[in-house]
């Protein structure tokens, strides 16, 4: 049984890290996006804008090393994945502003149920993204 978990474990090691550090990213958004729109009153789409950031920032570094285990630290090769990484998560947080936009803006949703629904969302298409085209494993 216990041979079995590791194996599974082992064998799933990225998603799991992955949803790991995506839940992790997640907190990271929605508690910078609370404090700044609930604490320092800034609008619901600049309190989003610079959650993103913050949250982005938090990712690259978090996928880089431990999920996609990145080992280049070629500055060249570092910033392509940095300018791939910004690229898809600027898709994705593009998604997250119009849900949120619409949520909350629109809607009257509870902010944080809107952003705990576009957290979800996004961290599902950003494994995507991150899996299929910034740290693509090199076939040497």
């Amino acid at each position: 049984m216990l041979d079995k978990t590791i194996y599974y474990i082992k064998k799933y090691e990225s998603v799991l890290l992955y949803l790991i550090f995506g839940v992790l990213t997640t907190f990271v958004n929605i508690v910078v996006y609370y404090i700044l729109f609930n604490h320092v009153l800034l609008s619901n789409i600049l309190s989003n804008g610079i959650a993103w950031v913050a949250a982005v920032i938090f990712a690259f570094i978090t996928n880089k090393i431990w999920v996609f285990k990145s080992k280049t630290l070629e500055i060249e090769q570092v910033i392509k994945e940095l300018i791939a990484f910004f690229s898809a998560r600027l898709s994705t947080g593009l998604l997250d502003m119009a849900i949120m936009y619409v949520g909350v803006d629109l809607l009257k949703v509870n902010s944080i149920y809107s952003k705990i629904i576009s957290g979800v969302v996004v961290v599902i298409l950003n494994y995507i993204f991150s899996k299929l085209f910034i740290f693509r494993k090199n076939k040497e």
